[in-house]
């Protein structure tokens, strides 16, 4: 670990996590540069810059940032979003399972999302609105179950009934896509896989300003949130306010699984996988949450990058789906093998 001091400030950085940064984020921004040049009328990398920068021909212009450039935006930051989120869950629960994605603040931002598709009719801020309030609704409902009297909420307990929680709410969702007429399911369905496509700025600029305010502030606290990896005792005892560092977290977490689903729908594994890949990328403890949230963008992007080319054209969902399936079971098996729960 490096110091770098200037009068009363010091700043500590690792030497191998900065790397890990510079390649994530170079690695996310070329897969961005790859999707907005990809489609029916292909543009090079060096046009898609150069049309970004303003200097290319007025088709190529429009055509990167008025319709291509709005997605690879909003993936890239959803990336962001659902990668810090996953760190942020998977260091107050201390599991590498807890992730919003199977602790139920995903599932009810979707449900919030399908009441306003399928019962009351709402146009897309109706929608946006409605996932925020689900998994805003959702996070309280379930902290306050796991809430105990003098104890506070732990993190294994906050993952039991969370996922409790996603059980009940993946049932709602699947009986109000019952009930709906053909069109209306059709349009949740889809919504439901996790997509990107027909993404423009009115998606980007508000999850823009969610991250603007969340990710500064987790950071601040990076040092506490991972204080308390090492228990709540021995937390309290380095002066840590474990619950009120906790809920904090918790808030800031929901919010950015809240705003990246409202702006993506809810794209399944990114946050669970994001946070253990950054750890094994830096080799380091602790929540690790710039590099997770790098990582998050770099797996989006370039899922996003697959699903424009496959034979067939699918959502960015089913392929972080796939792959995140395969991460989960080789996850499960390494886990296994260890003797560790």
């Amino acid at each position: 670990m490096r110091v770098l001091r200037a009068g009363a400030l010091s700043l500590r950085w690792e030497p191998r996590a900065a790397v890990v940064c510079g390649v994530l984020a170079a690695a996310a921004i070329g897969a961005a540069v790859l999707v907005v040049g990809s489609g029916e009328f292909p543009i090079s990398p060096p046009d898609v810059v150069r049309a970004v920068l303003g200097q290319g021909d007025r088709a190529t212009g429009f055509i990167v940032t008025a319709l291509r450039l709005p997605r690879a935006v909003t993936g890239l930051l959803a990336g962001l979003a659902l990668g810090l989120s996953g760190a942020i869950f998977q260091s107050i629960s201390r599991n590498p399972l807890g992730s919003p994605d199977l602790i139920g603040f995903t599932t009810g931002s979707a449900t919030g999302a399908l009441l306003q598709i399928l019962v009351f009719g709402g146009g897309a801020a109706a929608i946006t609105a409605g996932s925020v309030a689900g998994a805003v609704l959702t996070a309280l409902a379930v902290y306050l179950v796991a809430y105990r009297r003098g104890g506070g909420v732990h993190g294994v307990r906050l993952v039991l009934i969370g996922v409790a929680a996603a059980a009940m709410l993946e049932a709602l969702n699947s009986y109000l896509i019952t009930r709906a007429d053909l069109r209306e399911a059709y349009e949740a369905a889809f919504w439901l896989t996790g997509s990107l496509n027909g993404r423009d700025w009115d998606q980007a600029v508000p999850l823009a300003l969610a991250l603007a305010v969340l990710l500064p502030a987790a950071l601040l606290l990076a040092r506490p949130l991972g204080m308390g990896e090492l228990g709540d005792d021995a937390a309290q005892a380095l002066g840590v306010p474990v619950q009120r560092t906790r809920a904090l977290f918790i808030a800031a977490g929901v919010g950015l699984a809240a705003a990246a689903t409202a702006a993506a729908g809810p794209v399944p594994f990114v946050a669970l996988a994001a946070p253990q890949l950054a750890r094994r990328l830096t080799r380091r403890p602790g929540p690790q949450l710039l590099p997770a949230a790098l990582t998050g963008a770099a797996l989006l992007a370039c899922g996003d990058l697959i699903s424009l080319h496959l034979p067939v054209a699918v959502p960015v969902g089913v392929v972080t789906g796939v792959l995140g399936g395969v991460y989960l079971a080789w996850l499960l098996s390494t886990t296994g093998r260890k003797g560790t729960t």
